[in-house]
């Protein structure tokens, strides 16, 4: 192991919750409900967690200490997605050990991105417990993926501890991943930009659909409904990954999150990133005016002006928009995200650069579409009959009621 990874872990707090015990918050994650049932699914298995910083439970103690602790099962290894343990990571990064409990941390976000065989020697399941964005293009789900696979290889159990989907589980929007840019890390499966499902439900989907057939069992949430934001579930917000840090930022992330794609700063290295969108060549009044004049129900934009002190631009006086939901349930995010980028390619035909959004728009034929100046409301009839099937697909493996 090249290095160790820093964690606090709350190993030395009080048990799980118990059955009767009151509980302070409306909605219990899986990890909550493995707890109160003792670990019963896990009794007298050794298992491989698959998690990072955001794997708690309701009152806030992290599932290694709550799995170490435990006298029912046997906490073998770990493994980290993109941003490693601690959330905080930037870029490919190896595997180390948390030596406070003698355990391996294997990294899922290096040269090797799926679990070898030989790290899961002597395990009898793995474990997936980290919080999701609801986007198709954030890492996680493929993390999750490709562990279902390696497990189904292996022949052992897979586990899901569910939590909620931060956005909702609602609204199902954007196009179905075509099927010559699937396999990437981020476009692996064929869903929708904006899922609308929790990492259950798509565990679920994966393992019939998609031909993985491991031995799967989901641990549901308990007081969750799909018409459920973050801050509606009495649950602490916790920066998934270094640059999501607010609810409005992943609300907005589905749609004008494909930014990330061009040559826009997308507010990476400021104070809100996901929430500002410029660059050095835009003008931030008239960009402002012009999407004014696309309206979008329940978003405003502001003329602004930021300096990122990272990433894209770093060091640049960049014009550009804040983005605002005035009304999260009226807001359609990737329409939002498409009449920006038509907006930008109008202003700006030479300096704003379309070429790689395929892989985060889903479909080859939308950067064409755009720099020809087709309207966002005919880009997305265009892809309906395949977002309607796979709506219906969905159903079956949803878990909870609206």
């Amino acid at each position: 192991m090249r290095h160790i990874l820093p964690i606090v872990i709350l190993f030395f707090s009080t048990g799980c919750l118990q059955a009767g015990e009151e509980k302070k918050e409306p909605v219990l994650t899986g990890l909550d409900v493995l707890c109160r049932e003792d670990f019963a699914p896990l009794h007298g298995l050794r298992v491989g967690l698959i998690t990072n910083h955001t794997g708690v439970d309701s009152r806030g103690r992290s599932n290694i200490g709550l799995f170490a602790r435990s006298s029912e099962l046997k906490l073998a290894a770990l493994f980290t997605p993109e941003h490693g343990l601690d959330g905080i990571i930037e870029g490919e990064y190896g595997a180390g050990n948390l030596d406070s409990l003698q355990l391996p941390v294997y990294s899922l976000y290096g040269k090797v991105r799926k679990p070898e065989k030989v790290w899961l020697a002597g395990l009898d399941a793995l474990v997936f417990d980290i919080q999701d964005i609801g986007a198709r293009f954030y890492t996680y789900i493929t993390t999750l993926a490709l562990c279902m696979q390696a497990a189904s290889e292996a022949k052992i159990g897979f586990y899901v501890l569910d939590r909620p989907n931060p956005v909702g589980g609602t609204k199902v929007e954007g196009p179905v991943l075509e099927q010559e840019l699937q396999g990437n890390f981020i476009a692996f499966y064929p869903i929708p930009i904006r899922h609308g499902m929790t990492v259950g439900e798509l565990a679920r989907l994966f393992n019939a659909e998609f031909g993985i057939r491991v031995r799967l069992e989901v641990i549901p949430m308990q007081g969750w409904r799909r018409k459920m934001y973050s801050d509606q579930t009495g649950l602490q917000w916790i920066n998934p990954s270094p640059n999501m840090r607010s609810l409005e930022a992943a609300i907005l992330y589905p749609g004008l999150g494909l930014s990330e794609a061009t040559n826009l700063s997308v507010g990476r290295g400021t104070d809100l990133p996901f929430e500002l969108y410029g660059a050095p060549y835009v003008d931030g009044k008239k960009l402002s005016a012009a999407l004014k004049a696309h309206a979008i129900a329940g978003l405003v934009y502001r003329d602004t002006v930021f300096t990122p002190q990272a990433y894209q631009f770093k060091g640049e006086r960049c014009e550009g928009v804040r983005a605002v939901v005035t009304d999260r349930d009226s807001l359609e995010s990737v329409a939002a995200g498409l009449e920006l980028l038509g907006v930008l390619k109008s202003l700006y035909p030479d300096s704003f650069d379309l070429s790689r959004i395929d892989l985060w728009i889903g479909r080859r034929e939308v950067k064409q579409q755009l720099g020809e100046g087709m309207p966002a409301e005919q880009i997305i009839q265009s892809w309906q009959p395949e977002l309607v099937r796979f709506k219906i697909l969905r159903e079956k493996y949803l878990l909870y009621d609206p």
